[in-house]
């Protein structure tokens, strides 16, 4: 499996990326990161081992924990005793969902800032928009637009016949 530096440099930029939005842990984003720059078809234990280059052990934990939580997908082929590894198909909803739900908590917190702010130093207030109500059309906004890319994908999955 031959790779670029480019293909490589993305690898860990996307990885860092996946890990941190994702909590976990620098190799199953990378591992995240790999089969997303990849066919379809996915990639065998040993081609992530091979680019990897980290222990059996370390990538088989690593892909069962994306397995488990429902990031990675695989299949065989007739005649074939190899597994093929893949991002699950529509694997962005997951991803969204959770952002969605850090948003809300964030969301929560603002409220309560500004819900305080209001009644114990209502000069911040005073001017035609403070911060904290900015933030918090920020969040609503950014919630709405997330929604709205679940339901889309949603409705992408629900008419697309071949998973």
């Amino acid at each position: 499996m031959a790779t670029t530096n480019e293909k490589k440099q993305l690898i860990e930029e996307i990885g860092l990326g996946i890990e941190e939005r994702l909590s976990i842990s620098p190799l199953a984003g990378r591992i995240y990161a790999l089969l997303i720059l990849s066919s379809y078809d996915g990639l065998t234990f040993e081609e992530i081992r091979e680019y990897m280059k980290a222990s059996k052990s370390s990538i088989s934990v690593n892909i069962n924990v994306l397995t488990q939580l429902g990031y990675l997908t695989y299949h065989t082929k007739p005649g074939d005793r190899k597994r093929y590894f893949k991002i699950t198909k529509y694997y962005q909803i997951q991803s969204l969902e959770l952002y969605l739900q850090a948003l809300k908590k964030e969301m929560v917190i603002v409220q309560k800032i500004n819900s305080y702010n209001s009644e114990h130093y209502p000069e911040k207030f005073s001017a035609e928009e403070s911060l904290g109500e900015i933030s918090q059309d920020y969040l609503i906004k950014f919630q709405s637009l997330i929604k709205d890319t679940i339901q889309k994908i949603t409705e992408l999955r629900k008419n697309d016949h071949s998973h």
